[in-house]
C-alpha cells in the first residue's frame, strides 16, 4: 500500500537544472489545462558528469519528493536522468514504491519521431554525458536498427545559455564549431537531435548554422504530443491528473537565483520555493 496521497494532484516535471522549463513552457501550450509542479535540483546540477549510481539516486530523490506532493505522473524532462535512471526507476522501483504512478522520459519520445523524418543518418547535439551513455545510439538501434547515429559533445552551449549569451555573437563561434566539428564525422547526416533541453534557446543560430544540409529536432514539441497521446490512451491517469491550469516550481537552491534562470527560458518571472530533497 503506497504512502503517497491518493488524491488526484499535479504532474511532476523534474529537471537537475533549467533546461526542463524548455520541456514545461511546451506542456503547459500543449496540454494547458493541467496542474504542473515543476522541481529542478540546481543545488545538485549538473548531474552530466556524474556517475550513473548517484543520477540514479538523485533522481529517485526528486520523484519520491514530486510523489510526496500528490503526483501520480512525473516527467523526467532531464535528458541525463532519462539516460541514466529512468528504466531502473520504472522496473526497480515503482512496482515498491506505488505501482499505480508513472515517471515518463524524454528520450523515448524523441527517438519514435525519429523515424518519420530521417531517411537513416542521425546526429546527437549533448551535453559530454549524453553523447557519452550512448543513450540515443542505443534507442535509436532498438527503433531502426539500420539507422547510423553520430554524435557531438557540446560542453560550451549549456554555460552560454545560463550565462544569457544566447543571442550574443560569441555563442555562434561555440554553435558553428560544433555543427561543423558533427558534419564533419559524416557529411551525409540528414537529421539533428538536439539531445539537451537547454538547446532550444540556440535554436536559431544552429539552424542557421545548419542551414540546408539536416533537420534540426527540439524535444518539447515531440514530449507534449507524446504527453498528450499518453493521456489519452491512459484516461485513468488523466483523471488522476488534476486541471486547474496552475504551476508551482520547487527548488533545491537558492529561490532568487533560480527566479533569475528561469526568467531566461520562460520570459517571465516565477514564484518559487526551496525544498531540500
Amino acid at each position: 500500500m503506497s504512502n503517497y496521497p491518493s488524491a488526484p494532484g499535479p504532474i511532476g516535471v523534474f529537471d537537475s537544472g533549467y533546461g526542463g522549463l524548455s520541456i514545461l513552457k511546451d506542456l503547459r501550450r500543449v496540454l494547458p489545462q493541467y496542474d504542473y509542479l515543476y522541481l529542478g535540483d540546481n543545488a545538485r546540477a549538473p548531474y552530466g558528469t556524474r556517475s550513473y549510481d548517484v543520477v540514479y539516486r538523485f533522481t529517485l530523490d526528486a520523484v519520491k519528493a514530486l510523489f510526496e506532493r500528490g503526483c501520480h505522473l512525473v516527467v523526467l524532462a532531464c535528458n541525463t536522468a532519462s539516460a541514466k535512471a529512468l528504466r531502473t526507476i520504472q522496473q526497480n522501483d515503482l512496482p515498491d514504491l506505488d505501482p499505480s504512478r508513472r515517471v515518463l522520459g524524454v528520450i523515448r519520445p524523441t527517438v519514435e519521431a525519429i523515424g518519420s523524418i530521417s531517411k537513416g543518418t542521425v546526429g546527437i547535439m549533448g551535453t559530454p554525458g549524453t553523447v557519452s551513455s550512448g543513450s540515443y545510439d542505443i534507442e535509436i538501434a532498438k527503433f531502426f536498427p539500420h539507422f547510423r547515429t553520430v554524435g557531438q559533445p557540446c560542453p560550451m552551449l549549456v554555460p552560454l545559455v545560463e550565462n544569457n549569451e544566447a543571442s550574443q555573437p560569441g555563442a555562434d563561434y561555440f554553435v558553428e564549431k560544433y555543427v561543423n566539428e558533427l558534419f564533419a564525422q559524416d557529411a551525409d547526416i540528414d537529421t539533428i537531435v538536439l539531445a539537451c533541453t537547454h538547446y532550444p534557446l540556440l535554436l536559431p543560430k544552429i539552424q542557421k548554422a545548419v542551414a540546408e544540409r539536416a533537420k534540426v529536432i527540439t524535444q518539447g514539441e515531440i514530449v507534449a504530443e507524446s504527453l498528450k497521446d499518453y493521456l489519452d490512451r491512459h484516461p485513468d491517469m488523466a483523471t488522476r491528473c488534476t486541471t486547474g491550469g496552475t504551476c508551482r516550481y520547487l527548488t533545491t537552491e537558492n529561490p532568487s537565483k533560480f527566479n533569475d534562470l528561469a526568467r531566461i527560458f520562460l520570459n517571465t518571472p516565477v514564484k518559487v520555493e526551496h525544498i531540500d530533497i
